[in-house]
């Protein structure tokens, strides 16, 4: 059993509140867990096709994501093997999530299919918040997730310890300035960062779009800078 590879895989967008319930469940296992050589506990983001080599090299496969079961918003729900594509195609909230069915049919296709799949998928309350982070609901669902994915790896002779001191900023799988504690705590203010998509800039001068060729081809003004400003003194001349 100890002979068998094992990954260990978080995928979501962080930047859509409870789409990054799969990359924050990696980061915290990572930081309070530790596992062995067999096992990597990698954040898989939303690199969909990028994930096949790692997947093809893995006998057990366990996956965190945001997953739309149409149940109650924060539900955990576990799906096991052959069940684990119908639910990540299902329904899907995000690119990632076509991306990574196909991850695993490209695997199958190719003849290296893991032996053993767990999705632990969480219900999201919330996706419509851009920079937002993880609802209560969802959040509190980060640990039991992490015991499912211990118990799990315990089946197949693979223990699991916490450590006696989480890591540091600097040894997480993530980046260190979108650890869940700085990506709240330095939130800008819906004023300085519209949380739907701005379309101030779309209604601004500042902005231009394109212009098409007679062929379709978009061409962009490398010049442009916004709308001319009158200084000043002009518009003191002018009133004069």
């Amino acid at each position: 059993m100890g002979s068998n590879k094992i990954l260990i895989l978080g995928i979501g967008n962080l930047l859509w509140a409870d789409e990054g319930f799969g990359v924050r469940a990696v980061e915290h296992m990572h930081s309070h867990y530790d596992v062995p050589p067999e096992v990597v506990v990698l954040d898989g983001g939303t690199q969909g096709l990028y994930l096949v080599q790692h997947v093809r090299e893995c006998d057990y496969l366990i996956v965190f994501d945001a997953v739309d079961y149409g149940l109650e918003p924060g539900t955990m729900k576990l799906v096991r093997d052959k069940e684990v594509p119908k639910f990540l195609g299902a329904k899907k909230i995000s690119l990632h999530q076509t991306g990574f069915q196909e991850v695993l049919a490209t695997a199958e296709m190719l003849g290296n299919y893991p032996k053993g799949i767990l999705l632990i998928g969480v219900q999201p309350v919330e996706l419509e918040d851009y920079g937002g982070s993880l609802r209560p609901e969802v959040k509190d669902k980060i640990e039991p997730a992490i015991q499912h994915a211990i118990d799990f790896l315990k089946d197949i002779g693979v223990t699991i310890t916490k450590r006696d001191v989480p890591i540091g900023d600097d040894g997480l799988v993530g980046c260190e300035v979108v650890t869940m504690e700085n990506y709240e705590k330095l939130r800008p203010s819906e004023q300085d960062a519209c949380r739907i998509g701005d379309d101030r800039l779309l209604v601004s001068d500042a902005w231009k779009g394109p212009t098409f060729t007679d062929s379709g081809i978009a061409e962009f003004d490398p010049d442009y800078v916004g709308p001319a400003k009158t200084s000043p003194s002009s518009d003191q001349n002018s009133t004069s």
